[in-house]
């Protein structure tokens, strides 16, 4: 059988393509196409990327990826470096990624947002406190209830005040919730290796490689840890899009409400 770079290299110089035109249509650096046919995997950032040029540079030529990934996990691959294959998300006409397990992204699941529940919880406490006042105020029977025209009992000025002072306090805490929450979305115009991890290392994309014009859903955190396998997609923070800087490799972000923050090489986040 053909090792994986004779397979690549005799693809490209039957159909007569030169290393460059691979180099626009997939925005994978000409060494690392060149490094792919040699099968000099030193020369590649890691193991995941090699697995998506991989499976780009075949779908660019017409070949299996599949089986070329799968020849190199088995034949190259180091048993430390192996990581499971995430579940591929196949976006739907509206061009959103679907929903897998595990908070993976989706386009109809996750649940509702913490900024959400806070406010839901706000308004039933404020609701309760106000009920407690309410029969605070009416409970009183015979002539110990009766007061005078303008005025209250000390024991239902009390329960107002409180009903006051917690309401304040959870306004106070629904505010804090949401102003620390980003939102993130993106859109890829190329194909494109995505790595975002959320809260408590939660992963919201695990690995996947988005294709072009494909939409992920809107993701809420404190703080998210992305990598990007190049600059081929578009970065929506808050409903706003910040741009992407231009890279034909490797790139990550730490994104907050107070902004983002461009990652080192050593630095990027991986979904092994």
């Amino acid at each position: 059988m053909p090792e994986i770079g004779e397979t690549l290299r005799d693809a490209r110089m039957r159909a007569r393509i030169d290393v460059s035109e691979i180099e626009a249509k997939t925005k994978i650096r000409a060494k690392y196409l060149r490094a792919l046919e040699n099968e000099e995997w030193s020369l590649l950032p890691g193991p995941t990327f090699v697995k998506s040029f991989l499976r780009t540079y075949a779908q660019a030529l017409g070949l299996d990826g599949k089986a070329l990934v799968e020849e190199y996990r088995l034949n190259h691959e180091n048993p430390s470096d192996a990581v499971l294959e995430p579940i591929v998300s196949r976006p739907d006409r509206a061009g959103r990624v679907r929903s897998g397990a595990g908070g993976r992204p989706g386009g109809g699941g996750g649940g509702p947002s913490r900024g959400y529940l806070a406010i839901v919880g706000a308004i039933v406490v404020l609701i309760v406190l106000l009920i407690v006042g309410l029969i605070g105020k009416g409970g009183g029977s015979g002539s110990s209830s009766v007061q005078s025209a303008g005025q209250s009992s000390p024991k239902s000025s009390k329960k107002t005040s409180k009903a006051a002072a917690g309401k304040r306090a959870e306004e106070s805490s629904s505010t804090r919730a949401q102003s620390s929450v980003v939102a993130l979305s993106l859109h890829a115009t190329a194909p494109v290796y995505v790595c975002l991890i959320g809260d408590n290392g939660r992963r919201r994309i695990s690995g996947e490689e988005l294709q072009p014009g494909t939409t992920t859903s809107t993701y809420h955190a404190h703080r998210f840890l992305i990598t990007l396998g190049n600059s081929s997609v578009k970065m929506f923070v808050d409903g706003h899009e910040r741009p992407v800087a231009a890279s034909s490799q490797a790139i990550g972000y730490s994104i907050t409400t107070a902004g983002r923050t461009r990652l080192k090489l050593g630095n990027l986040p991986t979904c092994q």
